[in-house]
C-alpha cells in the first residue's frame, strides 16, 4: 500500500510552487442555509458562479476517494480502508460521480432535512458508504486560524451560494455524524465566487480565500453546503481534516502514478420533433449513456431559434437563461448503466421549428 502525501491547501496568498506536476487528478483539484443567518467572511465577485461539483480544497471524501482508487487503466480500485469500505456498500458509480452529492429538492435545506447519520450523503442513497463513521479517511492537514485559498471543482454550470461549517471541539471520527456535532453558524460564507477554467473538467473550479476558525484542534470535518440561486438543487459534503499546523498536505490516499485525464463518463443527446403546429411544436430527448462506466445523472443543453420559448417541459428539470436551456436529469432517470438510455420531451411556443438532432450532453 502507497500512502501519498499531497499539498492541495495553500497559505493565501498562494505562490506557484516550482516543480509540481500538472496532474489530470489533481488535488490542487457550503449552501443557502434557508432558515438561519449566514455569519462569518462574505467574499463577493462580479459574475455568477457556474458549478456542479464537490469542494477539492479541502478534498471532499469522495473526491479523495476517487483519486485513491483510481488506477492507471481507469479502474476503480480503492486502497484506502474507508474508501475500500465505501465501494463495499455503495459499489463503484458514486466513485465516477464523485460530483454529484446533491439533493434536487434540498432548497438550502440542512437541520431537520438532512438525517443525522446521513450529513456527508446528503441523504442521498447512492453515496450511503460515504457516511460511515471512521478515523482513516483520507485527510487534509491545517493550521487553525490561517488564511488560504480554498476551491470547489465545477463540473456545470449553476450560480449560487458556498457555505462553510466545521465541527465542534471535541469532535470525535469513529462516531455517527450528526447535526449537533456541527457548529450552529457557517465560518465563511461565500457569494458567487468567480470560476476559473471550463466546466466539465477536473480542473474548473471555484476558488476564494478564507480565514479558518481559530483554536481548533485535533480531528474535524469541515462541512460544506452549497444551494444554486436558481433552483432547488443543494450540495453537501464533508471534508476530513485535521489541525495540526499543517499547510493542506493530504495523507491516507494511494496515488498509482499520472494517469491522463480521466472522462467520469460519456453520453449522447438526441432530439426529434414529435408534434407541430402553428406556433409551436412538440420534441423528445433521448439521453444515452455511450461511456463504459455507470453515471447517476446528465446535463443537456442548447440554444432555442429566436422568438421560441419553452412552455412545458417533463422528465427533467431545467433552467432558463434568455434562448438558453438546460436540462438535468429528473430523480428517477439519472441512474444509467452503460448503453442505457432516459427521455425528456418538452413543448415550444414560438415560430418555426428546430431542425438540431444532436444536443450537447455531459454527465454530472
Amino acid at each position: 500500500m502507497i500512502m501519498a502525501t499531497r499539498d492541495s491547501l495553500t497559505p493565501s496568498p498562494s505562490a506557484a510552487r516550482p516543480g509540481l506536476r500538472l496532474r489530470a487528478l489533481l488535488l490542487v483539484l457550503v449552501s443557502l442555509l434557508a432558515t438561519v443567518p449566514a455569519l462569518g467572511l462574505v467574499v463577493s465577485a462580479g459574475g455568477p458562479a457556474q458549478a456542479h461539483g464537490t469542494p477539492m480544497k479541502p478534498g471532499s471524501r469522495t473526491f479523495l476517494c476517487w483519486q485513491d482508487a483510481l488506477t492507471d487503466a481507469g479502474e476503480i480500485k480503492p486502497v484506502n480502508p474507508a474508501c475500500r469500505n465505501a465501494q463495499q456498500v455503495s459499489g463503484t458509480t458514486p466513485f465516477y460521480n464523485w460530483f454529484s452529492v446533491l439533493r434536487s429538492d434540498g432548497a438550502g435545506r440542512t437541520r431537520g432535512f438532512v438525517p443525522d447519520g446521513a450529513l456527508c450523503s446528503g441523504g442521498n442513497t447512492n453515496f450511503t458508504g460515504f457516511d460511515a463513521p471512521r478515523d482513516d479517511w483520507p485527510l487534509t492537514h491545517l493550521t487553525a486560524g490561517a488564511t488560504v485559498d480554498f476551491s470547489y471543482n465545477a463540473w456545470a454550470a449553476h450560480p449560487g451560494w458556498f457555505y462553510v461549517y466545521v465541527t465542534k471541539d471535541g469532535f470525535d471520527p469513529s462516531r455517527t455524524l450528526t447535526w449537533d456535532d456541527i457548529e450552529d453558524q457557517p465560518f465563511l460564507s461565500v457569494d458567487h465566487p468567480p470560476l476559473d477554467g471550463s466546466p466539465g473538467t477536473v480542473e474548473a473550479n471555484y476558488s476564494w480565500s478564507g480565514k479558518l476558525p481559530e483554536g481548533k484542534s485535533g480531528r474535524h470535518i469541515v462541512y460544506m453546503v452549497w444551494q444554486r440561486s436558481d433552483s432547488a438543487e443543494t450540495f453537501y459534503s464533508c471534508s476530513d481534516v485535521v489541525f495540526d499546523g499543517g499547510n493542506g498536505e493530504v495523507t491516507g490516499i494511494h496515488e498509482p502514478g499520472d494517469p491522463t485525464d480521466p472522462v467520469p463518463g460519456e453520453c449522447s443527446a438526441t432530439r426529434r420533433t414529435t408534434g407541430s403546429w402553428s406556433g409551436g411544436y412538440q420534441s423528445e430527448v433521448t439521453v444515452t449513456n455511450t461511456g463504459d462506466v455507470p453515471m447517476l445523472g446528465w446535463m443537456v443543453d442548447w440554444t432555442l431559434p429566436a422568438g421560441q420559448s419553452v412552455d412545458s417541459l417533463w422528465n427533467g428539470n431545467a433552467t432558463y437563461t434568455g434562448q438558453d436551456v438546460m436540462v438535468h436529469n429528473a430523480d428517477w432517470n439519472g441512474a444509467l448503466s452503460p448503453g442505457g438510455s432516459a427521455t425528456f420531451g418538452y413543448v415550444v411556443q414560438g415560430p418555426g421549428g428546430d431542425s438540431t438532432t444532436t444536443l450537447p450532453c455531459r454527465v454530472g
